[in-house]
């Protein structure tokens, strides 16, 4: 049967072939993923750990004769219906073949199984051959990468300092414009994984200075990750992230939320412990982790002691003695001047974690439980607001959670409850299903408590943050052929508490529609149109009475239409139109954005470009675009106010070794004379940006 099966495939590889031609299996059409996984960009989403996510997918790929159906929908690409159509055929005729043989699954169409090459491989990558040493000198996917960016015009902060009435100076960047990033990597899937990433941003010095924490680069990450020893699914040491249940307690990882694709993305994976590379200074442990396999249950121990930016004061308490307390958590990562630097590891963060995950013989049900303790080295006794008096205030927290997911034929239910030390609770409950072939289905409620504390969750919400949030949300995807398709969703939140800006309790809710057309691998077209109503404080009433307890409903609309056209192997554009309307408390404001790109793909050499024209009333209305940049830097400009802007982005294979990157971006405003503000601020109407970067691999 295999083999009839096989001589049956090879029939279809010369039409999936000519198809497949332009493409190689070492890149991925990110704008177009990142497009359709996000839908509508916001200031309020954490791009760059999520962008850093999808690389680490990207480079430890999916071996599809060694998966699970918890891998497969990690990635956000296989409907319900889909995955269980893959495991169905893969025991029914055994380990793939060729890649190829995935159009032979049913319910696989080709654009998905385009979407899914990129993550996925066939050979058998748990086998280990030679010794470690051997395998890490010997691995192809070994790379070290350089890069350097910086704005050409002037900021205040640059400039000199001036004198002020006591005879001291004005705070200014102690450091060059430049940012300098640096990333080595080694590594080879399911087996080892090692290296360590630099980083020195715009106005910090390259300095070694021991007093101020500072050794040349401002940051250094670093990670040793061993998989498959034996019992030991993984053993860590260094910098690392977890991700488990639906976040509420180890949230890291790929957690994109609301965007077109409506269905999967409402759910977290548990993927465990994986190597944090990304330069956000923020958010990952650092120390040891081990994940041990006894029979069907894993158990995951880590420990972390990391240094954290803070703003620390001295109080007197009633005795008079000097106590530090800490009053804010820096995580901008940015030290420039002198009161950045004086922030900078001020504290210590220690975290004691734990995970104990259960599956069943089948794989069809998933129990898991998640304890996690942090203290810092000081009290966090941050400024109390009347929004923020129920926010984490101490020295200590504790978090514990129970999660589950089970799979019924089509239908995939999850769910995570925790309580912190504080008795907040949050909990997340959902189901995404397959209800027809062509029809996806998703719902999920949440309830996050005012006192809910969790440092490290990643939950579906639709704050930023896992607390003081009741919401449901529904999401539906139908596709009646390859051409196509029309995702929907809509969520309905409620804010309990008092929030930033919002000084009442307040409720709103989100929509999003997209429809897309795609005749061929050629064309895609789509149209989507967004909703928004949320509450925010009223600063300005009739009669200049001013009060900040007075709620307005703000309603914002977004729409969007977008061609991408291949004209032939070699050359393709992109045309986008964007605008968007702002009504707040009886004023309406608009915006629009019109863009064109122009791409080259010569294989050794790439070129990219786009023009865009911007014309926006408000903030409120600014337009987000996201766009292509040197390889795993992340770029989604907030265009706002009235200009242009065009960039273009060059790629060059100098060697199978050595690839280099260079770009030119500049922005031109027709509607100022200065940019910016504070040390930020530039004098003029214009801000030109240029990045340049090489990566080296190894072994190639």
């Amino acid at each position: 049967m295999k083999t009839l099966l096989a001589i049956g495939i090879l029939m279809l590889i010369f039409s999936f072939c000519s198809m497949a031609q332009t493409y190689r299996k070492d890149e991925i059409n990110i704008e177009n993923f990142v497009e359709e996984l996000f839908g509508m960009q916001r200031t309020d989403e954490n791009y760059e750990d999520l962008y850093e996510s999808l690389l680490q997918v990207f480079l430890n790929p999916i071996n599809l004769n060694n998966t699970n159906a918890e891998e497969l929908k990690s990635i956000f690409i296989l409907t319900p219906v889909q995955v269980n159509s893959f495991i169905a055929y893969r025991n029914q005729f055994g380990k793939l073949i060729s890649i190829y043989e995935l159009q032979a699954i049913p319910d696989f169409d080709l654009e998905t199984i385009y979407k899914l090459l990129p993550f996925v491989i066939l050979e058998d990558s748990d086998r280990m051959q030679g010794s470690l040493k051997d395998r890490i000198i010997e691995s192809k996917d070994a790379y070290f990468i350089f890069r350097q960016n910086r704005v050409w015009e002037t900021r205040k902060g640059y400039t000199p300092a001036d004198t002020l009435g006591n005879g001291g100076l004005t705070s200014r960047y102690l450091g060059d414009p430049s940012n300098l990033y640096g990333r080595f990597r080694i590594q080879h899937s399911k087996d080892f994984s090692l290296g360590f990433t630099i980083d020195k941003d715009s106005g910090e010095q390259f300095i070694w200075n021991p007093d101020s924490k500072r050794y040349g680069f401002n940051f250094f990450s670093y990670h040793f990750t061993l998989y498959n020893q034996g019992k030991f699914r993984s053993i860590s040491v260094g910098d690392f992230q977890m991700q488990t249940g639906q976040g509420l307690v180890f949230g890291a990882g790929f957690g994109v939320g609301k965007g077109a694709e409506t269905i999967t993305t409402v759910r977290r994976s548990t993927i465990g412990i994986r190597p944090y590379t990304a330069a956000l200074e923020f958010g990952f442990f650092r120390g040891l982790s081990a994940t041990y396999k006894a029979g069907p249950v894993n158990i995951t121990l880590m420990a972390s002691n990391a240094p954290r930016d803070g703003n620390i004061q001295i109080q007197l308490d009633t005795l008079e003695t000097k106590e530090e307390i800490i009053t804010s958590l820096q995580s901008s990562g940015l030290h420039r001047t002198a009161t950045e630097i004086n922030y900078k590891n001020r504290t210590r963060e220690k975290n004691l974690g734990a995970n104990v995950h259960f599956q069943s013989r089948k794989r069809d049900l998933q129990v898991g439980l998640n304890s996690l303790y942090t203290q810092f080295g000081q009290d966090f006794q941050r400024n109390r607001q009347v929004y923020n008096q129920y926010e984490f205030f101490g020295k200590e927290n504790h978090l514990h959670s129970l999660y589950f997911a089970y799979n019924f034929q089509n239908y995939f239910f999850f769910g995570e409850t925790a309580v912190s030390k504080s008795g907040g609770k949050g909990s997340v409950l959902g189901m995404m299903s397959s209800l027809h072939p062509k029809l996806g289905f998703s719902v999920l409620w949440r309830r996050f408590d005012r006192d809910f504390h969790s440092f490290y969750g990643n939950a579906f919400s639709e704050g930023t943050r896992p607390i003081n949030e009741h919401g449901v949300y529904f999401g539906l995807n139908y596709k009646p052929n390859q051409k196509f398709t029309w995702a929907l969703y809509y969520d309905y939140f409620k804010f309990p508490w008092l929030r930033y800006r919002v000084y009442a309790p307040s409720s709103g809710n989100e929509w999003l529609t997209r429809f897309t057309y795609s005749p061929s691998r050629k064309i895609l077209l789509f149209a989507q149109i967004r909703e928004e109503s949320k509450a925010r404080n009223v600063s300005e009433l009739p009669n200049n009475f001013q009060s900040s307890y007075q709620l307005s409903q703000g309603k914002k609309w977004n729409y969007a239409f977008n061609l991408d056209y291949a004209i032939d192997n070699h050359w393709s554009i992109k045309s986008r139109i964007m605008s968007s309307t702002f009504d707040f408390n009886g004023k309406k404001t608009r915006g629009f954005a019109i863009s064109q790109d122009i791409n080259v793909d010569y294989q050794k050499w790439r070129l990219s470009t786009r023009i865009v024209l911007f014309d926006t009333e408000d903030y409120d209305n600014r337009q987000f675009i996201f766009e292509r940049n040197v390889l795993w830097l992340f770029s989604i400009p907030a265009l706002n106010g009235q200009g242009m802007r065009y960039y273009i982005l060059g790629q060059y294979k100098i060697s199978p070794k050595l690839t280099f990157w260079a770009r030119f971006g500049r922005t031109i405003y027709t509607d100022r004379d200065v940019i910016g503000s504070g040390l930020q601020e530039i004098q003029g109407n214009a801000i030109t940006e240029t990045v340049f970067q090489l990566q080296y691999q190894f072994n190639r």
